[in-house]
């Protein structure tokens, strides 16, 4: 795991490009703690960077940038590709010879025998990386199938730039620092800038599964997938499959895929939540593992938020050697001022402060870390996906003036009087135990959707009018926003899981849980996310996923045989903080001065009135938290970076 950066030109002082470079890499010390280096080519075309958390192979021979045996390629790589060993062992067979034992050296020598597709197509890893071809003359960026390493790049004076974080391309002098106002509208919209568009005109993000190749002095090269989600969700499915059957193939493939992601030449953890996801990864974990798992757990003062005690439980069971902390609203609060920083570019999703956290606690202890992430969107985790088939199903036959009106009058109810009835004993306990009204409020928006694609998308977005909160609308494309691009599904929840998959999945999930860990360089692994798992889940009937009222079936299924059920039949409640509650008042007064209308009219991009009134309606009572977060994550990184054109002083 590591951070990267680099620069290719038409030619230039390789002093001067070395020194850039090294700029730009160091930005990303976070990433790297235990090494830097810079490479430049002979004639000073291109240089590439590598600021290195040692992971696999902690000798020299595993420093980056390496260079293939031929001299041929020259790469900067983050990530790690598990099942190198096996690569290894086959490309040994065909006479190659290796220096050292990093999964860098296999898969430059994998390049070599096989070429750059074809090698993509074959390893099993998370990955973005940059691959010169001296021969050809030309740089490769590539990404991982799912996104869970980030890949940026800008085309500037005549240079193609690229790094991990914007915040090392920001170091360049050349970089493009001009907000772009069509990503902005995008963001508020979903609370994150989706894929490749970035909230800087003229740097783009390299999409999953995706690579483009560069050659000096030659423009426009656009990203070209290598790899399709598309052509698993539209495969038949293995219909027949016994529910016994289908755990048993579950546990094969996670326990495999856990088994790779434990091997490390440093301390290896795992955090546990306590729900299904950590549970099952846990105990396939536990079950691999000569010794006993380090699993963490961060817990908060107020039982709404704090799935401590659960966790502890479940550790119990399993046999792990258990750490949890419970924290105050005080440490919570205390991360809220390095999130601009840390992010990068506005991010909207506040789970990103309980996933710091306690990426901070576990790297006291690991230097790698197990997470469940990818769970709800390949098994049916989420309320939404689930809802959206199940309700639209039965209202779209509605005119649709009588379901706007239905829905106009059950909001008048009000949040806080939903929330109320979800406090009652008599109210069903998983409602209970939730807040009902963030349900009601999706629910009420689907009625009032023009069609199944309005009806996805108004349970994905913070806001149906993201563009009254900008004073200048401006519009960039999306694929949410293009259904005519999405595949032909009959299930709208099979249909909810393949859109959440290839944009919520890792334009929000896999961007917290990358930042907030690597931010005090922790690496994070994801066994769930292994090709073959992707593939198993993608190939199930949609029953062997939910089934009556239970959601991730054949998951819970499994993480069952380990755990009892009882500890398992919580409501999912999410990695959360009580920002709702914080914005009334701990933290109302960083609130009030981010938004000012002075302020906000000085800048010239938000409608300081739109705001101050979604503002005002929220201290009243009305819950407006997912917007009015993304608007403050948004003023809050303008403050950190306006002044910043460039970061190269």
């Amino acid at each position: 795991m590591c951070g990267i950066a680099g620069v290719v030109t038409r030619g230039e002082r390789r002093e001067a490009l070395a020194a850039a470079v090294d700029r730009m890499t160091r930005s990303l010390h976070h990433r790297g703690p235990d090494d830097h280096q810079v490479w430049v080519d002979r004639r000073g075309v291109v240089a590439l960077g590598q600021a290195r958390l040692a992971i696999v192979d902690l000798s020299p021979t595993g420093r980056q940038p390496m260079t293939s045996a031929s001299g041929r390629f020259t790469i900067t790589f983050n990530g790690e590709i598990y099942d190198h060993r096996d690569a290894r062992r086959e490309l040994e067979a065909a006479g190659v010879r290796f220096r050292g034992r990093s999964d860098t050296e296999v898969l430059l020598e994998a390049v070599e025998r096989w070429g750059v597709e074809s090698t993509l197509a074959r390893i099993d890893g998370m990955f973005a990386f940059a691959l010169w071809d001296e021969q050809a003359e030309s740089l490769v960026l590539a990404r991982d199938r799912l996104g869970e390493k980030p890949l940026y790049y800008a085309h500037a004076g005549g240079a193609v730039l690229f790094g991990s974080e914007l915040k090392a391309l920001r170091r360049h002098p050349s970089c493009p620092t001009e907000l772009d106002l069509g990503a902005l509208s995008l963001y508020l919209r979903f609370g994150y800038v989706p894929a490749p568009w970035t909230i800087y005109e003229g740097v783009r993000k390299v999409p999953p599964a995706s690579l483009i190749r560069f050659s000096p002095g030659v423009s426009n090269q656009e990203p070209q997938k290598w790899w399709d989600l598309t052509d698993l969700v539209t495969a038949d499915r293995q219909e027949g499959l016994g529910d016994e059957e289908a755990i048993d193939e579950l546990a094969r493939l996670l326990e495999t895929s856990t088994a790779r992601r434990l091997a490390a030449d440093v301390p290896v953890g795992a955090f546990l939540s306590g729900g299904i996801d950590s549970t099952a990864v846990c105990a396939a974990a536990a079950a691999v593992s000569p010794t006993p798992v380090r699993t963490f757990t961060v817990g908060f003062e107020g039982a709404a938020f704090d799935e401590s005690v659960g966790a502890a439980a479940i550790a119990t069971t399993l046999g792990t050697d258990h750490t949890s902390v419970l924290l105050t609203p005080a440490d919570a609060l205390a991360i809220v001022p390095m999130l601009p920083d840390m992010y990068d570019e506005p991010f909207g999703d506040s789970s990103q402060i309980a996933t710091h956290l306690v990426s901070a606690v576990a790297r006291r202890s690991v230097t790698v870390a197990l997470s469940g992430d990818g769970g709800d969107e390949l098994f049916a985790g989420y309320t939404r996906s689930v809802a959206l088939d199940r309700i639209w199903r039965r209202v779209a036959g509605v005119p649709s003036p009588v379901r706007r009106t239905v829905s106009r009058l059950a909001a008048r109810v009000g949040s806080a009087r939903w929330d109320a009835l979800g406090d009652l004993r008599r109210t069903p306990r998983l409602l209970r135990q939730s807040r009902l009204s963030a349900k009601v409020e999706k629910s009420l928006r689907m009625l009032e959707a023009r069609d199944v694609a309005d009806a996805y998308l108004r349970t994905v977005t913070l806001t149906d009018d993201s563009d009254t909160y900008l004073q200048h609308a401006s519009r960039r494309g999306s694929l949410l926003l293009e259904p005519a691009r999405w595949p032909k599904l009959a299930d709208l929840t099979e249909l909810s899981l393949y859109l959440d998959t290839i944009t919520y999945l890792p334009d929000d999930i896999l961007v917290k849980v990358d930042r907030a860990a690597m931010a005090v360089g922790l690496e994070t692994r994801l066994p769930l996310l292994s090709d073959d798992i992707v593939r198993f889940a993608w190939s199930l009937p949609l029953d062997l996923k939910v089934r009556g009222t239970h959601q991730k079936w054949v998951l819970r299924r499994l993480a069952a045989r380990h755990v009892p059920g009882g500890l398992l039949d919580r409501p999912k409640m999410g990695f959360g903080v009580p920002v709702r509650d914080w914005l009334r008042a701990d933290l109302r007064s960083w609130a009030s001065d981010l938004l000012g209308s002075g302020r906000l009219a000085e800048e010239g991009i938000l409608d300081a009135d739109r705001v101050r009134r979604t503002w005002e309606a929220h201290q009243r009572g009305e819950d407006h938290t997912h917007v009015l977060w993304a608007i403050l994550m948004f003023e809050a990184w303008q403050e950190r970076w306006r002044s910043a054109r460039t970061e190269a002083a």
